[in-house]
């Protein structure tokens, strides 16, 4: 099965790396195809009793930074293997993002990593790449 718009959803953690390898090695096998690696980031929030806390801007622009960060290496590493590509990063919830963009942009596989840089937050909340696989109209590869 060949794909030629092919979703990566990357991270920077260990695991989407990986799946990083992977989306190149189907990429060089269908020509013509495109990774569309999309970067999914949220700015922290913290909750003290049912209010919101303000977060410091200087954090929000740390966050951002890495994100900023974190695309530019997923840039150089697709770059450096000849493949087609476009790289963006949104901010949002990561399951919702992945999956809206998916429909948008018409992808025909999801490539994900099966453990992200969640933490805690997965362990409570569920992972972003089991959402990802219960919602998916399309076919999703999570790489270990």
């Amino acid at each position: 099965m060949l794909f030629s718009k092919i979703l990566l959803a990357y991270d920077g953690s260990k695991a989407s790396n990986k799946a990083l390898d992977r989306a190149i090695e189907l990429a060089h096998a269908a020509p013509g195809s495109v990774i569309q690696v999309l970067h999914a980031f949220d700015f922290p929030r913290v909750f003290i009793g049912e209010g919101l806390a303000p977060i410091p801007a200087s954090v929000n622009k740390d966050f951002y930074d890495l994100a900023e960060q974190t695309v530019d290496e997923a840039k150089k590493r697709l770059t450096d293997e000849g493949v087609s590509f476009n790289v963006e990063m949104i901010q949002g919830a990561p399951a919702e993002t992945i999956l809206r963009y998916a429909k948008e942009k018409g992808s025909d596989v999801i490539i994900i990593g099966s453990r992200g840089l969640g933490g805690i937050r997965e362990f409570v909340l569920g992972s972003v790449s089991h959402n990802v696989v219960q919602h998916a109209r399309i076919p999703v590869l999570v790489i270990k």
